[in-house]
């Protein structure tokens, strides 16, 4: 009788695909992926996020839920897995002794060994022993993918080696690492042919992808080489970096219509003295002349951004200017996080911390203005015409739920439209409304 495993993902996407070829090896071996929440388990994965504390904490609520199954006697075994097991190993051990086995990123090159290990009683006393460097994360090999079927993330590179002062994921994932280019258009190949016809290129920073491997930043020729699938539709980019968008990828952007006018570009600030304390490479002006550049290229581009609100030393006049670019900017797309001090980065042990009360009413003020450009943005495309992926039925609404190249999913809007619609099919939509929040179109097939 084959094992039945749980399996929880928590954290980003590039934590996704690592629980997703996990998923994979545990299949292989003849286990069963069950739902621990209604049927049991044998054992239960815990896949964490360690990179902010909201991302720990509910990391850790996830183990203690477990934990209380297990109590009930409704699961036998819990195993914790990724970036808060990478960083917090000992930690994990001492202060959650629920969990049976703690094993960093390395582990998952054999999930399946430790899960039978941790079944016979051999991985509790043991788990340190799992490889514990981030550099034998495979970053190639099958996956059992979590996402719909017309849709994938492709992780292009794993660890980082910017070194931002408030980011402890290069202490966490390592070095900057890119998958070799025939590795990653044989997954394309492979995925696409499995049904996904939108991809989603991630990575810590896509792109930086091949400076590692080839000396020089190879993501416009990835790109062109993928767009040469038959069956791929559509191809998106997330997590770019300000000085390493080149004109040409620009041009590639700009040539090729599968990919779609579409950055997700986290800037994180805008103030000079703030940039710098972050270890942020380029000023002000350097940002401002990139938006110039991409908006030149690309007159329909959907940007998508994060900033931080209370880094260590951030004045009145640091928020000030950041509000008014926002304000300045208008992105389509904007995400706020207020600071929190990571153990082992540089802006944690910096003087002139800011309060997290202040930190979280900067935010509050940054997205009370986002939402009103985000209106404004969505108001000013009624009367269009967009090609939207349906996604999902809302029977609450009756309308279909589908995505406009101005959206990722998970992270960003909804186009709500009427008429016949089969999930993952394209429909050109015509938008009629937005909704009371201003954030998601209304509209209709035409």
């Amino acid at each position: 009788m084959s094992e039945k495993i749980g399996f929880v993902s928590l954290g980003c996407p590039k934590n996704q695909v690592d629980g997703e070829r996990m998923l994979a090896q545990l299949e292989d071996a003849g286990m069963e992926i069950v739902d621990a929440l209604i049927d049991g388990a044998d054992a239960v994965i815990v896949n964490t996020c360690g990179f902010i504390d909201s991302a720990k904490q509910e990391s850790i609520d996830a183990v203690l839920e477990m934990a209380q199954l297990k109590a009930e006697g409704k699961i036998r075994k819990i195993i914790v897995v990724g970036c808060m097991a990478q960083k917090y190993h000992q930690e994990i051990l001492e202060q959650l002794p629920e969990a049976d086995a703690v094993a960093g990123l390395g582990a998952a090159g054999d999930i399946a060994q430790l899960v039978r290990d941790t079944l016979t009683g051999a991985a509790s006393d043991a788990s340190t022993d799992a490889d514990e460097s981030p550099e034998a994360l495979p970053l190639t090999g099958k996956r059992l993918l979590t996402t719909p079927a017309h849709w994938a993330y492709l992780k292009i590179a794993d660890g980082c080696s910017n070194r931002c002062a408030y980011c402890s994921i290069p202490s966490i994932r390592g070095d900057f690492r890119s998958v070799p280019m025939e590795d990653v258009l044989s997954e394309a190949l492979d995925l696409v042919e499995g049904g996904a016809r939108e991809l989603i290129l991630i990575a810590q920073d896509t792109t930086s992808y091949g400076l590692d491997l080839y000396g020089e930043l190879r993501l416009p020729e990835l790109l062109r080489e993928m767009c040469k699938i038959d069956d791929l539709r559509r191809l998106r980019l997330l997590y770019c970096y300000p000085d390493r968008v080149t004109p040409e990828l620009l041009s590639v952007m700009a040539e090729e219509p599968k990919i779609l006018h579409y950055m997700d570009l986290p800037l994180q600030h805008i103030s000079d003295p703030v940039l710098g304390r972050m270890n942020r490479r380029g000023t002000s002006a350097d940002l401002r002349r990139v938006l110039s550049e991409i908006r030149a290229a690309l007159p329909d581009i959907a940007l998508r951004t994060t900033f931080i609100t209370g880094l260590p030393g951030e004045s009145n006049d640091d928020f000030e200017e950041l509000h008014r670019f926002i304000k300045e900017q208008k992105f389509a797309r904007l995400g706020v996080f207020a600071y929190s001090p990571q153990e082992g980065t540089p802006a944690a042990e910096m003087p002139d911390q800011i309060p997290a009360e202040l930190a979280e009413e900067r935010l509050d003020i940054l997205m009370r203005t986002q939402n009103d450009i985000a209106r404004v943005n969505a108001e000013a495309l009624v009367g269009t015409v967009l090609e939207v992926v349906c996604e999902d039925y809302d029977g609450y609404t009756d309308m279909n739920i589908g995505r406009a190249y101005l959206d990722a999913p998970e992270i960003d809007a909804c186009v709500y439209f009427s008429g016949a619609a089969e999930d993952g099919q394209y429909y050109s939509v015509k938008i009629l409304g937005v909704s009371d929040d201003g954030y998601d179109l209304i509209g209709k097939r035409t």
